[in-house]
């Protein structure tokens, strides 16, 4: 992966962004969400919610937030994904990888928690996340909400 480029996310990158979620429609998300990933895009500060960027060729191929709450001691995976078109490329594991680190270099975060659909559960599980708790059409009909956790400590 000495191709891809992680970086923070800028707010020049929203339509790249965009377009990776478009891409994902409506296998891995639901068009409703759009919204909420747009509005989730504006609330990225760079303290407690990260979000990256992957760049290959100058092109952004992937991209995924973490989101810390110290007082919890919990870290959030939110918004990761890939680019359809660059899927089964190792891609979806380097983002994954980066968010880890950065959840564990956050002082006193003792778990990672995601919400992620029935396609994709059995990725996170190779991390070691396991589900907590499954709600069939929880993101919409036919795309079933599998809450996940990861300790770390």
């Amino acid at each position: 992966m000495n191709d891809i480029l992680s970086r923070p996310y800028v707010l020049d990158d929203v339509s790249a962004c965009l377009a990776l979620f478009d891409s994902n429609v409506p296998s891995f998300f639901a068009e409703e969400e759009r919204i909420e990933f747009c509005d989730f895009l504006q609330s990225i500060n760079g303290r407690d919610r990260l979000y990256l960027a992957l760049e290959r060729e100058g092109s952004i191929v992937a991209c995924g937030g973490l989101i810390t709450d110290a007082v919890q001691k919990k870290a959030y995976l939110a918004w990761g994904m890939v680019d359809k078109a660059h899927h089964a490329q190792k891609l979806g594991t380097h983002l994954t990888q980066a968010r880890l680190a950065l959840a564990r270099a956050a002082p006193g975060i003792n778990e990672v928690l995601l919400a992620t659909s029935q396609h994709t559960h059995g990725f996170y599980e190779g991390f070691g996340f396991t589900a907590a708790n499954i709600t069939a059409d929880g993101f919409a009909p036919g795309l079933d909400r599998w809450d996940m956790i990861l300790r770390l400590s």
